[in-house]
């Protein structure tokens, strides 16, 4: 470790910063499965309002599913909804958790993320088969879910929230994300913002070999 800024805390966004993720993969295998006239719709569905509902926690796990299958003219079981919404999820790098280890000697570390119970629950299995982890607790001090606090990025009250609950100024907190859109949401409130355009950014922010 080369580089130690000053700062209190660290805050890592999940996908694409701690978990690979893969959005072609998941759309590839929905387009699969729908009929011709519904395609189109698969490239949009990130944008959905039901979508957004959902990582704000104004909707359940049972309603989204119903939303998923009704956006895309299906019936769908449960199981099946959860398999295609959680084939984004990619691997978690070793080497990812090996730098929240070194981080965590030094600095304060939690996790910002958009994020939904289905996803949560898949990304603690695959802690628990890949790296012996049941949750986040070992990592990281603070865990904020956007479905959890009912905010989510790059809404301003999202980073004011956390920031209160973090009993700290927002120029103390350094915070990593792969959108641009969220890494100007936290800037516009103080914080340290860095945006993580690629899997070695955080590596080299902080020096890490």
């Amino acid at each position: 470790m080369k580089n130690a800024p000053d700062a209190d805390f660290l805050i890592f966004d999940l996908g694409n910063v701690i978990i690979d993720l893969d959005y072609n993969r998941a759309f590839e295998s929905i387009n699969l499965l729908v009929p011709k006239e519904y395609q189109p719709r698969v490239s949009e569905f990130y944008r959905a309002d039901f979508h957004k509902a959902y990582e704000r926690g104004e909707i359940d796990s049972a309603a989204f599913r119903s939303e998923v299958n009704a956006y895309f003219g299906q019936d769908w079981e449960d199981e099946k909804v959860d398999e295609l919404w959680n084939g984004i999820l990619g691997k978690i790098p070793k080497k990812r958790l090996e730098l929240l280890a070194q981080l965590k000697n030094r600095y304060q570390l939690g996790v910002l993320s958009n994020t939904n119970s289905i996803h949560i629950d898949a990304v603690y299995r695959m802690l628990e088969s890949e790296h012996g982890m049941a949750n986040f607790e070992p990592l990281f001090d603070r865990v904020f879910y956007s479905h959890e606090m009912g905010l989510a990025k790059p809404s301003p009250e999202i980073y004011e929230k956390m920031i209160g609950e973090l009993g700290t100024k927002a120029d103390r907190v350094i915070f990593f994300d792969d959108l641009e859109a969220n890494v100007k949401g936290a800037a516009s409130v103080g914080i340290q913002a860095v945006h993580v355009t690629g899997p070695n950014v955080i590596f080299d922010f902080f020096g890490y070999v």
